[in-house]
């Protein structure tokens, strides 16, 4: 049996694994914070829900700007589907993959107003696999699309962690 040859000029992976990733993420801490709860390390006071609260806030606001401005230049911000332009304004300016950034702050927000750790140790894991998954594959499909300018953008801008 082979397996079928996958080209990053057309697609730059086969399943969109960021959305996946993150529903796996909710569904396996709210599962585990149920059924092996973890204590929280730190103090449940107001000030900790206000950094919980900005953290999401600040994920959520940085997802609507990166949404914005790939809908604004007419490109998807589908994971599994060709970039038609390669944009490097708004938050794209600062790094390659704020959508990824903005998960990670949704997630560690979420962890803090719940107070559930789950959210926190599978963020971290979030991290390595959706750089596995996501990003890499993308690097390679906007290197195959756009070449020597998206290799000029890799180089003055840092990836997303």
């Amino acid at each position: 049996m082979t397996t079928p040859y996958h080209d990053p000029a057309t697609t730059p992976a086969t399943h969109p694994w960021p959305p996946i990733l993150l529903a796996a993420i909710a569904v396996a801490a709210v599962g585990f914070g149920t059924l092996a709860p973890l204590p929280w390390p730190g103090i449940h006071d107001t000030a900790g829900h206000i950094a919980g609260l900005s953290l999401g806030i600040a994920g959520l606001a940085l997802f609507a700007w990166a949404a914005w401005t790939l809908r604004r230049h007419g490109t998807t911000i589908l994971p599994d589907k060709p970039a038609d332009v390669l944009v490097t304004d708004g938050p794209f300016r600062s790094r390659r993959n704020p959508i990824y950034v903005a998960h990670v702050l949704m997630l560690l927000g979420v962890a803090e107003l719940t107070q559930n750790i789950w959210f926190v140790i599978f963020a971290v894991l979030y991290i390595p696999l959706v750089t596995w998954l996501a990003v890499l594959p993308e690097e390679r499909h906007l290197e195959a699309r756009f070449g020597e300018d998206y290799r000029a953008y890799k180089a003055r801008t840092r990836r997303w962690i």
